[in-house]
């Protein structure tokens, strides 16, 4: 080999090294690849038009697969504020095409910032641009749900995906497969993709009739947005604006995230706080005030602009079971996204999960050579998803204790943990998870298409999809 790595190598092992290796051998701009068609065609139905539902749409339309797609709600759209868009989910996104749609709308920051919650001051740092694009193939973006969902709603309509609104699923026969809509309508498929959200109705009808929800974590979160103009007349706020960057400042049992999304025109706000409380409690008028009183005595500059909030949606934040199977018993009803493995957002990886989940389905798919392999496809699939999901669940509440610490010990370690990369020292490891090296490479390094070719490669039903 005349000391040089060639590329053509097999690499079975788990090695953090191999990664590294395949992590530079593989860096570099983001392309738009042609179209793998996929050698059986299937007639499709996925149940739910949010962002998981659609990208699954759109991964699985571009190999050939004739996709319909069914979306209770009368009128397409999201609900909520910014949303984040990190390289492992923006480098499948933007291969499928996806890029013209984006244009004008994301934001590319340059850094994020840990600060300390009474005085901002920086306590962890991690350099997002260009570092990011050129080690991952691809940018870390955020954007506003709303225009996030519009850009894939795009992108599935120029693959020929169909969207059926008004469509709210409330019964499943898994043995057909058939989903039924509440007006009585029936649709079939060679499979039924339920990209449902956390409160899915076919997860019982997956896992054997008794629904294993996901569970409350103790924690709220106030989503919120604030015009940029609002914030550029008093220098205390407006340095947020001079270069885009995401800025956490974490406490006691409390978060505050914050970003520029829509071009730079708004200003996205996740404020995370500790709250036993029903939900069904919850009293909108009163959401505003509240959430004022569980920040008010934190860094002024940052209160300056919660102070500008004038309304403002609080969502319970729930972590999902990990369920014994995502696939029916009949093997034609499948789910994905949050259906299967809700998260807390302290990862910002929840729809990047979903993302991933449709390409591997995705993948999966393109290796049968007749429908009776379906279901030996999504063994393929659950279990790669299943292994990477839940270990981001894991990180997700691993980053819900390291934000939260009181201050004291665990706080001072934490923050000593980290201090090199403020300092803009070396280091080679960091108890923020976006720095860390091998977190970082675990998350942002990963190709789910190509993950889940290693997986059926190793699999038992290897010889079977071939």
């Amino acid at each position: 080999m005349n000391g040089t790595i060639t590329s053509d190598l097999v690499y079975d092992y788990p090695s953090q090294s191999r990664q590294l290796l395949e992590r530079f051998q593989n860096s570099g701009k983001h392309q738009i690849l042609p179209l793998l068609k996929a050698p059986v065609p299937l007639n499709i139905l996925i149940v739910g038009a949010g962002l998981g539902g659609l990208a699954t749409a759109v991964a699985l339309a571009r190999r050939g697969h004739e996709v319909t797609v069914l979306e209770q709600a009368a009128v397409l759209g999201e609900v909520g504020a910014g949303i984040q868009i990190p390289p492992n989910s923006a480098k499948l996104l933007l291969s499928w095409g996806i890029g013209p749609f984006f244009e004008g709308r994301v934001v590319e920051p340059e850094s994020m910032t840990f600060r300390r919650w009474e005085d901002g001051s920086a306590i962890g740092f991690t350099k997002l641009k260009p570092n990011f694009s050129e080690t991952y193939g691809a940018p870390y973006f955020v954007i506003h749900r709303a225009d996030f969902h519009d850009a894939l709603c795009k992108l599935a309509t120029q693959h020929g995906v169909k969207v059926i609104t008004n469509s709210k699923v409330v019964e499943y026969d898994e043995r057909l497969p058939l989903a039924k809509t509440q007006d009585g309508r029936e649709f079939t498929a060679d499979l039924i993709i339920a990209a449902d959200g956390v409160k899915s109705v076919a997860r019982p009808t997956v896992i054997g009739g008794t629904d294993i929800p996901a569970s409350k974590t103790g924690f709220a979160a106030y989503r919120a947005v604030v015009e940029t103009e609002k914030m550029k007349a008093d220098p205390e706020t407006s340095w947020l604006l001079e270069k885009p960057g995401i800025n956490i400042w974490i406490g006691e049992g409390r978060h505050v995230m914050t970003y520029c999304i829509a071009g730079g025109k708004s200003f996205n706000m996740v404020l995370s706080h500790v709250d036993h409380s029903d939900p069904a409690a919850w009293k909108p008028e009163n959401a505003v005030g509240d959430m004022r009183k569980h920040f008010e005595s934190w860094d002024p500059k940052l209160f300056k602009v919660i102070d500008l909030i004038t309304k403002t949606i609080k969502w319970p934040l729930l972590s999902g079971a990990h369920l014994p199977t995502w696939i029916s018993k009949s093997q034609k009803l499948v789910i994905l996204g949050d259906a299967a493995h809700a998260m807390v957002p302290y990862m910002s990886q929840g729809a990047a999960m979903a993302v991933e989940d449709g390409a591997a389905l995705a993948e999966a798919l393109s290796h049968i050579s007749s429908k009776q392999q379906v279901p030996d496809a999504l063994r393929v699939f659950e279990k790669e998803r299943m292994k990477r999901s839940y270990g981001m669940q894991s990180a997700s509440l691993v980053n819900g204790k390291l934000w939260h610490f009181p201050d004291g010990k665990e706080q001072q370690a934490r923050d000593a943990g980290a201090r090199a990369e403020v300092e803009g020292k070396y280091f080679v490891e960091s108890t923020n998870q976006w720095s860390d090296p091998v977190t970082q490479l675990w998350t942002y390094g990963y190709d789910a298409e190509k993950e889940l070719k290693k997986t059926k490669n190793t699999s038992k039903t290897e010889n079977v999809l071939g």
